[in-house]
């Protein structure tokens, strides 16, 4: 009997080699985009979400600028500095909760996202409790670091109205890592978004209306970050996960002390590199004419921790894909996905070093109409965009290790590279040399540098077979232990 080709695979003509080389490259191409859409679902409100709350904080410095150079000298100190801190190093331990939260969903552990989250709350609440007497005692820290008196007294009296605002971040972190692992990212932007409104408009009738002065500024930003943290609340609690979320458990309470190691690395990884420009600000306390160093410096380091919310929104969304595919057993998807993310965080990286270039001569005026800063922002513009494409790839390569659970690895990376290479660097140009602030920059961007090669070769070399089991057999045993 004679055998149809139609009904046998085996006996069809095959493609011809530039074909399948055609049919391989739309097989990427798509696959490409799909990941690159998927990214972007998460990157995208993430993205939007940080840079509005990240807003909050430039609206309250701008406000501050136009009471006086002393006063944008405080809160620019107060946020660059004392929050800084706070904010990196919580922002980090949350990363702990990234993991574990993107892991278990991608496993269909939906039940563990919700006591994860209380494991994280009870360790990050603590902590900052821990952090406050940086805000308490931040007037003789920083006459101790040879600030003025004057700026010194006013940061010291801002430090202490922002613990407010301080305090939320425990719980404004672990609510956003808990919605993103489960790609809930619109109700985080749409909450970000509302928060922002209102920010602008209380502080534009307490400062210019009822002039309550630099306090006044200060509690804005206090309440408005407990707007958003309240707002994500009440969707969680009231039916918006109603897998993930299932109300108080003791169950947080079991295995404490691993979740404190990993988050405490994931603590030490951020705050090393959140913290790593905002020290340029305290430097420049130490120069000749300091309170415009200060305020020309708070200035750039705001427009890159600005657009840093870029970055940052990727590294989120590569977190939270990575660890998904890891946990669902898919070691070429989490490769795949972190790929794509570089790709796509080079693109708007580019993009972002473009505006800065063409608008250098425009930043500063945002905040200040000082004459004397804004000559100094144009002078430092054109190293603040290197320093933005600098930074668009190392976020979504600490995304990865954020998926992978490498928190600790990398933060031995960070303090190298930053506290041994480029703070030193950083010195030699900028004071033994006669370049300074720029001298200073150009030697810590030199840190930068290194820390992003060593984490490309430690990602190229991944063995995602080995992280695919490892994820595996950490959400067995942490569901096992649960039970």
């Amino acid at each position: 009997m004679a055998v149809r080709e139609a009904e046998h695979p085996l006996l069809r003509p095959a493609l011809p080699q530039n074909t399948q080389e055609h049919n391989h490259r739309l097989c990427l191409l798509r696959r490409t985009c799909l990941e690159s859409k998927k990214i972007w679902q998460i990157a995208g409100p993430s993205i939007f979400s940080r840079l509005a709350l990240f807003s909050m904080t430039v609206i309250t410095q701008s406000f501050a600028g136009h009471l006086g150079e002393l006063d944008l000298a405080a809160i620019s100190i107060a946020c660059t500095f004392f929050i800084s801190i706070s904010f990196g190093f919580l922002l980090g331990m949350a990363s702990a909760l990234e993991t574990l939260c993107g892991q278990a969903y991608g496993a269909k552990q939906y039940r563990m996202l919700g006591i994860y989250m209380q494991r994280s709350w009870i360790v990050l609440f603590l902590s900052s409790i821990l952090l406050l007497p940086m805000f308490i005692f931040a007037e003789p820290i920083l006459k101790l670091l040879g600030q003025p008196n004057g700026v010194a007294e006013q940061t010291g009296l801002v430090a202490i109205w922002l613990v407010p605002f301080h305090l939320s971040f425990p719980f404004q972190f672990t609510l956003q890592r808990f919605l993103q692992s489960q790609l809930k990212t619109a109700v985080i932007a749409w909450v970000s978004g509302i928060a922002l409104a209102i920010h602008a408009l209380i502080s534009w009738v307490l400062v210019y209306k009822m002039k309550v002065g630099i306090v006044g500024t200060a509690l804005t930003l206090d309440f408005s970050w407990w707007v958003s943290v309240v707002g994500l609340w009440g969707y969680v609690v009231f039916g918006g996960c109603p897998n993930a979320w299932n109300g108080f458990s003791v169950e947080a309470f079991v295995g404490l002390w691993e979740f404190f190691k990993l988050s405490v690395a994931s603590g030490v990884m951020l705050s090393l590199e959140n913290f790593y420009y905002r020290l340029l600000v305290i430097m420049s306390g130490y120069m000749h004419n300091a309170e415009v160093a200060v305020d020309a410096l708070s200035i750039c380091v705001t427009i890159y921790g600005w657009e840093s919310m870029i970055p940052l929104g990727f590294l989120a969304a590569t977190g939270v894909r990575v660890s998904n595919e890891l946990g669902a057993g898919n070691a070429k998807g989490a490769k795949f996905a972190a790929l794509v993310s570089v790709v796509n965080t080079l693109v708007v990286g580019s993009i972002s070093w473009l505006i800065v270039m063409v608008f250098n001569e425009k930043l500063a005026l945002i905040f200040t109409t000082s004459l004397p800063v804004i000559r100094m922002v144009n002078e430092l513009a054109i190293l603040l965009a290197f320093t933005i494409l600098l930074n668009c790839l190392q976020p979504v390569l600490s995304g990865v290790a954020v998926g992978c659970g490498w928190q600790a690895l990398v933060a031995y990376i960070n303090m190298g590279s930053y506290y041994l290479v480029g703070i030193p660097l950083g010195i030699l140009l900028g004071w033994l040399l006669p370049w300074d602030l720029t001298g200073m920059w150009t030697g810590m961007l030199g840190g930068t540098i290194v820390q992003t090669l060593i984490l490309v070769a430690i990602t190229m070399r991944c063995d995602w077979e080995k992280e695919a089991r490892k994820a595996e057999i950490l959400i067995r045993n942490e569901a096992a232990l649960a039970q």
